[in-house]
């Protein structure tokens, strides 16, 4: 759990700098934004109490699950869309669920929303734009539970702030700011689909690390 709220306290400063690139290039569409947003608060703030109730071995089982099927998804998923465009209800079910599992994952969701909107026509850079912003929502409301449902822990290390390790965000925050443009300005000049391959493995990799590593 410290693991999940610390990474989640990370996604926003950077979520806010990737959306306002976002809105600079006009990526940002603010029907999708706003139905997938009030979603996303309903499903972060139940998957971080959720996240917060269970077992630390439990927490691990599932997070490894789920990134193997992020990457499957991102290796074997289908690119066609479908046939059918999406209405509010639809765009705040995506929401919840990707709000769910983010908060339960500690990540912001761009695997999860931009897929799922192409599906049903969004435009990839409009999805994007979504996955950019959305992920500033799932990082301030499964942060904000985390630390009500750590607040009163005895067992947590010293500077935290409930479930969220301070120093570490503060470290990742400082380094991953400095590290980001190197690694935007690398990934344009190599293979997409290689690349998406290569992390795809480096994901399967480290679940069944943690498959093993459980106790």
């Amino acid at each position: 759990p410290i693991a999940v709220a610390t990474s989640l306290s990370t996604v926003i400063m950077t979520g806010l700098s990737s959306a306002r690139s976002h809105y600079k290039l006009d990526n940002l569409d603010k029907r999708i934004i706003t139905y997938c947003a009030f979603g996303i608060a309903i499903g972060a703030t139940l998957g971080a109490q959720f996240a917060s109730s269970i077992s630390g071995v439990i927490l691990q089982r599932i997070f490894a699950v789920l990134v193997i099927l992020i990457a499957l998804q991102m290796v074997f998923g289908s690119r066609k869309a479908s046939q059918h465009t999406i209405g509010k209800g639809g765009l705040g079910g995506i929401g919840v669920g990707t709000g769910f599992i983010c908060a339960l994952m500690g990540i912001g969701g761009g695997a999860l929303i931009v897929p799922a909107l192409m599906w049903f026509q969004v435009n990839i850079r409009k999805a994007i734009g979504c996955a950019a912003f959305s992920g500033i929502i799932v990082a301030i409301f499964g942060t904000l539970n985390f630390v009500i449902m750590g607040w009163k822990n005895p067992d947590l290390p010293e500077w935290s702030l409930g479930y969220v390790y301070l120093p570490a965000t503060f470290g990742i925050i400082a380094t991953s700011m400095l590290t980001a443009p190197i690694g935007a300005k690398l990934g344009q000049k190599l293979d997409t689909a290689k690349l998406k391959k290569v992390f795809a493995a480096f994901l399967v990799l480290v679940s069944i690390r943690m498959i093993i590593g459980i106790d």
